[in-house]
């Protein structure tokens, strides 16, 4: 019998752009963060979710700075963000924004 290795749904994304913004202006991610990066507001969730991100961050040998964040790149890592993907979206929604206006 296979295991079922899913611990946590990772919601999807409330905003591309935010999502972007959020990998470039913080280092680390907060509960406010990844509430306002997934629009979540489930402390379970969010805890589910940093669990995530702090195995990352112990395979990656990435130092805890603060109990209570997680590393910004380690995170995005684990909940399957990829920021060259995001940012490929990202210019994509612009140039439509353009043709649009």
């Amino acid at each position: 019998m296979k295991e079922n290795n899913i611990r946590v749904r990772i919601p999807q994304v409330r905003s591309i752009e935010g999502a972007v913004r959020l990998y470039y202006e913080k280092s680390e991610l907060t509960n406010s963060d990844i509430k306002q990066l997934f629009d979540v507001h489930s402390s379970a969730t969010i805890m589910k979710l940093k669990n995530l991100a702090r195995e990352r961050m112990t395979e990656r040998n990435i130092p805890i700075w603060n109990a209570q964040n997680v590393n910004t790149a380690a995170a995005y890592e684990a909940w399957g963000l990829s920021i060259d993907d995001l940012e490929q979206r990202l210019r994509k929604l612009r140039e439509l924004r353009e043709l649009t206006a």
